[in-house]
């Protein structure tokens, strides 16, 4: 089953201006610009602490700009309060995929359907869901406290994808997964992709998510260092030196 990705105006669909960021009195961002167009899949990379995790809760608005300004579809996010940002289309998987341990995991999908928007199609992106993740419909019941690391990803995935958002965000979606079960996991943000939904991913697996997407920025110490096709940068010289020990 294939549920066809919200559709966006023209234009950059998320926009950052000359973003800086940090926590308290420790600044994390400098500067940054980038933008991801619709239907397009953009990394960010780079090592840890580079503030790829910082740049996304950001735009979740769980961090306040101290500059810049982000714009989702043109509109700007400076006075939407972090409650109300999935509300515009932007749904994230967080790090750590922070599902709810004791529910079982068609309750867990059942919460990302909470928006008023997304409750009268939530039979229908439930199939969509269990169609792109079999396991999970075969775990229906299971709680979700007690499935493998890849098994809770698929389900902090399809959590964000039950409310039909327009903009997808993965934090570090390879973070602490067996290597098989890395390769699962990106080929099932490929196929994602595939179904036109849009999609901003930070990851420090470089080699691996530079396969699945189309453009990537290189982010270190807070500050972008360079952007391109992802198949530019997976040949770049710098970047097969610095990250892929090459």
């Amino acid at each position: 089953m294939s549920i066809p990705a919200p559709k966006s105006s023209g234009g950059a669909m998320l926009r950052l201006e000359g973003v800086s960021a940090g926590y308290a009195g420790f600044q994390a961002l400098f500067n940054v610009s980038l933008e991801v167009r619709p239907g397009e899949s953009v990394a960010v990379i780079g090592p840890n602490g580079a503030g790829k995790t910082t740049l996304l809760r950001t735009v979740s608005k769980l961090i306040e700009l101290s500059a810049g300004e982000i714009l989702m579809e043109g509109r700007s996010l400076h006075a939407v309060p972090a409650h109300e940002v999935i509300a515009l289309g932007i749904a994230q998987v967080p790090e750590g995929r922070r599902l709810f341990a004791r529910l079982s995991v068609e309750e867990n999908l059942k919460m990302g359907a909470f928006l008023p928007a997304a409750r009268p199609r939530y039979t229908e992106r439930l199939k969509f869901v269990y169609s792109l993740f079999p396991r999970l419909q075969e775990r229906s019941s299971q709680i979700a406290g007690t499935l493998s690391g890849g098994e809770q990803q698929m389900c902090a995935i399809g959590r964000a994808l039950m409310s039909g958002p327009k903009l997808l965000l993965l934090d570090e979606p390879s973070a602490g997964l067996a290597p098989v079960v890395v390769q699962s996991i990106f080929a099932l943000v490929k196929r994602i992709c595939a179904e036109g939904y849009t999609v901003l991913i930070v990851e420090q697996n470089i080699r691996q998510v530079l396969k699945v997407v189309d453009r990537a920025y290189l982010l270190e110490t807070g500050r972008i260092k360079m952007d391109g096709p992802s198949a530019e940068l997976l040949a770049s010289d710098e970047i097969r030196k610095a990250y892929l020990g090459i």
